[in-house]
C-alpha cells in the first residue's frame, strides 16, 4: 500500500471512529430514555390489574371533576376478600382482583376512569351517573368469578358521591363522602351500593 493510500485509509478510519464516538452516546441516551419512559408509565399502572395507580387516577379524576358538573366518584371494596384468599389461595385472590378491575374498566368505558388504590379497594370517577348505571355496576361486580371451571362468589360494596352535591367540587371531599357511603353499605351487611347525601 502506498503511503498516500495508507494515509487516506487512516483518515477514513479516523472519521468513522469519530462518527461512532458521536453516535454511540446518542444511541445510549435514546435507549435510556425509552427505558425510563416505560418505567414511568408502569408506575402509573397497577402491575396486577393494569388500572391506574392512586397518583395517576387522581390526576385524571381532578380533571373530570373540573370539566363535568355531574361527575360522580365511586369507592369500591371487595366483600369477604380475605376469606376468599384464605380459602382458595392467593392465585384466586389475584384472579378476583383482575376480574373486578376488568368489570370496572368496562363499566367506565369512555365516560370515566378507574383505579386501584391498593389491596381490594378500587375507585372510579365518571362524567355522569344514573341509577341504572349504579345498578349495572353492582350487578357486574356481583357476578361469580369463574376460576378453573368453578364459579366462586364475588361481591363488592360501592359508595357513591355525586360531586354536584358537595359545597365545593373537591376530589378529597368526594372521596371522603364515597368512603362514608361505602362503609354504610358494609355496615348493613354488604353487597350493594350507597349514594352519599
Amino acid at each position: 500500500m502506498t503511503s498516500s493510500l495508507a494515509n487516506r485509509y487512516r483518515k477514513g478510519k479516523t472519521v468513522e471512529l469519530q462518527a461512532l464516538a458521536t453516535v454511540a452516546p446518542l444511541a445510549g441516551w435514546a435507549i435510556h430514555s425509552s427505558l425510563l419512559a416505560r418505567r414511568l408509565a408502569s408506575a402509573r399502572r397497577d402491575p396486577l390489574t393494569g388500572l391506574h395507580t392512586r397518583a395517576a387516577w387522581t390526576t385524571r379524576a381532578e380533571r373530570i371533576i373540573r370539566r363535568y358538573r355531574k361527575a360522580a366518584v365511586l369507592l369500591i371494596d371487595l366483600d369477604h376478600f380475605k376469606a376468599l384468599n384464605d380459602t382458595y389461595g392467593h392465585a384466586v385472590g389475584d384472579a378476583a382482583l383482575v376480574a373486578t378491575a376488568d368489570r370496572l374498566r368496562t363499566w367506565c368505558g369512555h365516560n370515566g376512569t378507574a383505579g386501584r388504590l391498593g389491596g381490594d379497594e378500587f375507585v372510579a370517577v365518571i362524567h355522569q351517573l344514573t341509577a341504572d348505571g349504579t345498578t349495572a355496576l353492582t350487578a357486574a361486580l356481583h357476578r361469580p368469578l369463574i376460576y378453573q371451571g368453578s364459579a366462586l362468589p364475588l361481591a363488592a360494596s360501592v359508595g357513591v358521591c355525586h360531586v354536584s352535591g358537595l359545597p365545593l367540587p373537591a376530589l378529597t371531599d368526594a372521596l371522603a363522602a364515597a368512603d362514608g357511603a361505602m362503609y354504610a353499605v358494609k355496615g348493613r351487611g354488604r353487597r350493594g351500593s350507597q349514594i352519599s347525601r
